[in-house]
């Protein structure tokens, strides 16, 4: 099972503030430990929403909004791509993660989510559509 930890934004990370080199050593610790053990597909942080933007669609109507966006609880700051045997190993990884939050240096929130699989779908999702699915993953792949 594929699973996605998500990070979430901070005051701090909003501001563009990077972290120390301390900080980025500590993670790369963590993240060498996901990549001996197999289980990290990708890994990467985001830079602040103000360099963004949000499209709103309402039918026919498409609204553009660029950022920044003012609820960072609601913001993602960046994430991994695991593969794991389950949600609770997933959580046991994780639960050892050294990310800190700039300044207040209390721990930052974690959200793990499983990605959807074609056996998610059901009959709904034709073999045909995941031949389709799976030639597209193989080309984007060839893009990296």
């Amino acid at each position: 099972m594929r699973f996605m930890v998500i990070t979430k934004a901070t005051p701090e990370s909003e501001a563009g503030v990077l972290p120390a080199t301390e900080d980025i050593g500590t993670m790369g610790a963590f993240i060498e430990e996901l990549v001996d053990a197999g289980v990290l597909l990708a890994a990467e942080g985001l830079h602040s929403s103000a360099e963004g933007a949000r499209i709103y669609f309402d039918g026919e109507n498409k609204t553009v909004v660029d950022g920044p966006f003012t609820e960072t609880k609601e913001l993602i700051g960046g994430f991994w791509l695991v593969e794991m045997k389950s949600l609770e190993e997933c959580v046991e990884w994780f639960k050892r993660c050294p990310i800190q939050r700039p300044g207040d240096g209390g721990p930052a929130n974690l959200e793990i989510r499983r990605v959807l699989e074609a056996a998610d779908f059901g009959d709904s999702f034709t073999a045909e559509q995941q031949e389709a699915v799976a030639e597209r993953r193989a080309r984007a792949a060839g893009n990296g």
